[in-house]
């Protein structure tokens, strides 16, 4: 298959300003904005001396506000009077110089700079983002999106509506006989799990779990056929043995992927599930650095790595991670739902671009409220997303709508066995 050439200009006719002398590109202004237009974003405002801004995405679903505090009380000072072309440095300053390194609060603040940074550059050089990291590798980002139903009829007219929706992918989920509030389902327009301030508790029951999924999924490819790609979300919720039983048991109905098949801080634990199935394997969406999968990746214990642009640190720290899985053959898969502002889908989708060894990228529509405070230039079209060419990553945030939507305080939900025990939400 051949791909067109990129014709695009090397600096659009839009006037962009080019990068300048140091003092140009001097930060005069970092702001952080949290609102709520339909579900709570933390974003970052960089400004520089020469009047071009940068933003990036710092939302933590269910605590915002510690990396909105981490942000303005600790990074924001140190921006002040810095060089924002000096993107490296920064972002070893802001790990390194920390001493607490990783975890999600301080990688989602280190990301929100650096994307903001990587979207300033864009601008300066008059280029949109994937043509500063290489080009492109294709001409648009294989997507999916998320099919749930009640039960397994109700989950495939879903697949169907989205089939015809023109998506080449779907994530389908269904309830669990005798579960109430099962994983992935939701009543709504579109599924989104922060609904209440404080967690909704919600109750697991894996046997009967074990059960459905391989009839949902024989019952997929039965009215769907065979071309249609196929995923499955576990959400963390068995062990090793569980998930390699029902890895092994989709195994006739070919899924792109089953998703965190067992707790992803248990790297181990996938050893087991190799040995027992050849279903493809994803994982990371809570990991914040390539420190938390090497051994995965390493061992290729998986297929693709999840961890998003937002929670690890950047496009900075998210391209060295792509890297190292590449030598493996593991390919990106990044998490894409609503509880990530467009700023990072927009991130992330120039990334996805260029990335040599993209895998898909998931997609949820975000609110008509949400599209409006962040106006961007990614479309979908023939089941994948395509990026613009506007300089910069190609999102930016009304804020004058933004303070319209105050913070709402919204938590995940959790997990009990029928005895009452903790589980993995």
């Amino acid at each position: 298959m051949t791909t067109s050439p990129d014709t695009s200009p090397a600096v659009p006719s839009t006037g962009a300003p080019r990068a300048g002398s140091g003092r140009d590109r001097e930060i005069v202004e970092a702001k952080v904005i949290v609102t709520c237009p339909g579900r709570n974003f933390v974003t970052l405002k960089i400004v520089t001396r020469s009047g071009v801004h940068g933003i990036g995405d710092a939302t933590l679903n269910g605590r915002e506000l510690a990396v909105a505090s981490y942000l303005r009380d600790h990074v924001a000072p140190n921006l002040i009077g810095r060089d924002a072309g000096r993107i490296e440095d920064l972002w070893q300053f802001l790990y390194r110089g920390a001493y607490w390194r990783r975890g999600p609060v301080t990688m989602s603040a280190i990301a929100a700079v650096d994307v903001a940074l990587w979207d300033i550059l864009g601008k300066m050089a008059g280029m949109p983002l994937y043509r500063l990291l290489g080009g492109r590798s294709r001409e648009g980002a294989l997507v999916y999106g998320h099919a749930n139903g009640r039960d397994i009829e109700e989950a495939s007219d879903a697949v169907a509506g989205f089939i015809e929706q023109g998506f080449l992918a779907v994530r389908a989920q269904c309830g669990v006989p005798g579960i109430k509030k099962a994983y992935g389902i939701s009543n709504a327009k579109g599924y989104e799990p922060a609904e209440s301030a404080l967690p909704l508790e919600t109750v697991w029951n894996t046997p009967r779990y074990l059960d459905v999924v391989p009839k949902l999924f024989e019952r997929l490819r039965a009215d769907h056929g065979a071309d249609i790609e196929l995923l499955h979300d576990v959400h963390h919720r068995l062990t090793p043995i569980e998930a390699a039983r029902l890895a092994k048991s989709v195994e006739p109905y070919r899924l792109f992927w089953l998703e965190d098949a067992t707790p992803a801080e248990h790297q181990a634990g996938f050893e087991l599930i190799r040995q027992h199935s050849v279903t493809a394997l994803a994982v990371g969406e809570v990991f914040n650095s390539i420190w938390d999968c090497k051994h995965l990746i390493e061992r290729q214990l998986i297929d693709y790595i999840r961890t998003t642009i937002v929670h690890g640190g950047g496009i900075t720290h998210i391209r060295r991670l792509a890297d190292f899985a590449a030598l493996h053959q593991v390919r990106t898969g990044f998490h894409g739902a609503t509880d990530l502002s467009p700023v990072t889908m927009g991130a992330a989708l120039h990334f996805d671009t260029w990335v040599p060894n993209f895998g898909i990228q998931e997609y949820m529509f975000h609110s008509d409220e949400t599209d409006a405070v962040f106006p961007h230039d990614y479309v979908f079209r023939d089941g994948r997303l395509h990026v613009g060419d506007t300089p910069g990553h190609g999102v930016d945030i009304d804020e004058a709508l933004a303070a319209r939507y105050p913070y709402a305080p919204k938590q995940l939900p959790i997990a009990r066995l029928e005895d009452g025990a903790m589980w993995d939400w």
